[in-house]
């Protein structure tokens, strides 16, 4: 009985484990098919390629012309967008109030001349009188101290002769320096107001100014290129207007005293010749700085760029052709491709076709 009981427990077993194993192996299943995927291998390569950064067009010199003294305008001298000299006579404002007040000055400071003369007179005869003992010692000191208001008095005369003939100057509103003027903001008859009517702006406009701002992380390299007397030459800096490209370089003229610190960067200053005056203040463009990656730099298509949430990853094929996700740090972008600083290598295998199925671990078919 005992014997029969053991050989019923052996087949029981038999069969347990035999279910078992057909339970993680039926008929007829199989693995996921592998993922057809074009793949490109990366190579280390050389490549000239441009950063570009938004910039504005700004004179080197500009200057909003406004009256020294009051009243009404009474001559323009120039053509609205000229080319003005300096030292050219742009306004004229009436000057007849300012020539009477500096005559009357004049004539004022003539009557205290005169009378600096004759309290000079009177000085000088009571101390010679003094010195015989032949007048009081009162009338000495009265003479004297009349004598030094009276040149205190002519003191004052001059400078108010030369505030007067000041104003009757700044009736007249010069070119500051050689630029080009815009279009008047004011017209003969105008009444203008000292200090506060803006007339006009002159600005300079060969060279000009384009202005721009970099992360602090680029401040080495553009010193680099501001030490660089062949820039200019091999044209590293150029601005474009969408798809048109200035035909004249530039070259770094100043870079700013500090970084701005709430948003890590610098301003840095461009000069560009503007002989034609193609180039206009306010205008907005692009800054084109050109650089040539190195010899091995990694160059990969932008369509096996995959990005999510600000990373951004592409698909290696590693062994048995599963693929694995890697993050990468893009650069530059030439043409098509773009430059990976980070993540990648030379001899990796790349999906550049068929990403859209790819997940970690997804097995691929590569076809040619």
């Amino acid at each position: 009985m005992k014997h029969v009981q053991n050989i019923f427990f052996i087949i029981w077993v038999s069969l347990f484990f035999y279910s078992c194993a057909g339970k993680g192996s039926q008929p007829g299943q199989s693995l996921p098919p592998a993922v057809p995927v074009t793949v490109a291998t990366v190579t280390p390569t050389q490549a000239t390629y441009f950063e570009t950064f938004p910039a504005t067009i700004n004179a080197l010199d500009q200057v909003n012309l406004t009256s020294q003294v009051s009243g009404y305008l009474t001559g323009v001298y120039f053509t609205d967008g000229q080319l003005v000299h300096k030292g050219q006579l742009l306004y004229s404002i009436d000057p007849q109030i300012y020539q009477a007040n500096y005559q009357q000055a004049v004539a004022n400071l003539q009557v205290q001349e005169a009378n600096l003369l004759k309290a000079q007179k009177d000085a000088d005869r009571y101390n010679e009188l003094e010195r015989h003992d032949a007048i009081a010692k009162q009338q000495v000191d009265y003479a004297n101290a009349t004598l030094d208001a009276t040149k205190k008095q002519v003191a004052a005369a001059k400078a108010n002769v030369n505030s007067l003939s000041a104003n009757v100057a700044f009736t007249r509103i010069y070119a500051p320096f050689t630029g080009t003027i815009g279009i008047s903001l004011v017209k003969k008859g105008t009444m203008v107001v000292a200090g506060q009517t803006v007339l006009n702006t002159v600005s300079t406009n060969d060279p000009v100014a384009v202005d721009f701002t970099i992360d602090q992380k680029n401040i080495y390299h553009f010193s680099q290129l501001q030490q660089d007397k062949k820039v200019l030459k091999d044209s590293i800096f150029t601005i474009a207007f969408g798809d048109d490209v200035y035909p004249v370089p530039g070259e770094i003229s100043v870079m700013d005293r500090a970084v701005d610190p709430q948003t890590g960067t610098i301003k840095i200053r461009l000069t560009f010749a503007n002989n034609k005056g193609m180039l206009k203040p306010g205008m907005n463009t692009t800054v084109r700085v050109k650089n040539t990656a190195s010899s091995n730099a990694t160059i990969i298509p932008g369509i096996a760029i995959r990005e999510q949430l600000g990373e951004f990853t592409v698909f290696v094929v590693g062994d048995s052709s599963i693929v694995h996700q890697q993050k990468i740090l893009p650069g530059a972008t030439i043409g098509d491709s773009i430059i990976i600083t980070e993540g990648v290598k030379s001899g990796d295998r790349i999906v550049v076709k068929g990403i859209q199925n790819m997940r970690e671990g997804t097995k691929v078919n590569i076809s040619q």
